[in-house]
């Protein structure tokens, strides 16, 4: 069965699907261009996500997609792996998707990434700031040339995409900037202080984007999350499960309640739900905040 026709027989009742529209009084027929909506709210809209190969990245363009949205996904692995990423995620949800790579630190490859996508696409609806790296290191010896990359990466990057998107979005009258920074943006931690002063600045650059942007239809949000279960994060339980003897659920919990009151992770599809949520009219005043999912860390 198509997808259009699968999704309106998953959201139309089991009468209407039984019985047919025609068959139907006037007044109780739900248009089908209604009830695809609701099942592909982001129908027509197109999204960029930086750093979407794996992770949080890649399920929030797993679900953008779910939602209609066409795509275009960006990351810097095998390109064969993610031409089958680009293909998988066109054919399983009906949409439109364009794989780029580019090293986003370099910022001639940062203007080749939006220009591929309105070269494809012809506009830029959404864009998710979401590539990120980390070093660790005290501050004393923090390497210089280790400190620019965390900030080219982290936030001029960000920086860049934002400023190229906004004209095509404030035209439109529709837009959303949603930067992922992480609860760094909001605390701090030993050794980290390249991450820590990036996340923080992508919050204060959200905010001034919001400032911008009020009263155009462009919105700009910043997600701050704590531990979330993505592959590089479950390379660590394994290991630290592999040490303690104790099983992956228990080093699981042992490792989030470190941070989270919760002691339980986020989880990358619950990520891509918040994502596209923010991306839909009931978050339209939704802008130049913080949505923190956190399990309590920050309430400390």
């Amino acid at each position: 069965m198509p997808l259009r026709a699968l999704c309106l027989a998953l959201v139309a009742p089991a009468w209407a699907v039984r019985v047919g529209q025609a068959a139907l009084p006037h007044a109780a027929r739900v248009p089908a261009s209604a009830l695809l909506m609701q099942a592909r709210p982001l129908e027509g809209k197109v999204a960029v996500i930086t750093g979407s190969s794996s992770g949080i990245g890649l399920a929030i363009a797993e679900t953008l997609a779910g939602a209609g949205c066409d795509l275009v996904v960006h990351g810097s692995r095998d390109p064969s792996i993610m031409g089958e990423l680009e293909h998988d995620l066109s054919s399983q949800n009906d949409v439109k998707c364009k794989y780029v790579q580019a090293d986003v630190s370099d910022m001639e490859q940062v203007t080749a990434l939006i220009d591929t996508a309105v070269a494809t696409f012809g506009k830029v609806d959404i864009l998710v700031n979401n590539a990120g790296i980390q070093h660790v290191s005290p501050l004393a010896d923090f390497p210089e040339e280790a400190y620019d990359r965390v900030m080219n990466i982290n936030l001029k990057a960000t920086f860049m995409l934002t400023k190229f998107c906004l004209p095509g979005m404030q035209e439109r009258g529709y837009g959303r900037i949603i930067n992922i920074a992480s609860v760094h943006g909001k605390v701090a931690s030993v050794n980290k202080a390249a991450y820590v002063a990036s996340k923080h600045a992508v919050v204060g650059l959200t905010k001034v984007t919001a400032l911008e942007m009020a009263g155009t239809g462009v919105t700009a949000v910043t997600v701050c999350p704590g531990w979330v279960l993505t592959p590089l994060v479950q390379k660590q339980i394994d290991t630290r499960a592999a040490a303690s003897g104790r099983t992956i659920a228990e080093e699981t919990k042992a490792l989030v309640s470190e941070k989270m009151p919760s002691g339980e992770a986020v989880r990358t599809k619950d990520f891509g739900k918040m994502v596209e949520f923010l991306c839909s009219e009931a978050a339209a005043q939704i802008t130049g905040t913080e949505i923190v999912l956190d399990g309590g860390w920050t309430a400390q």
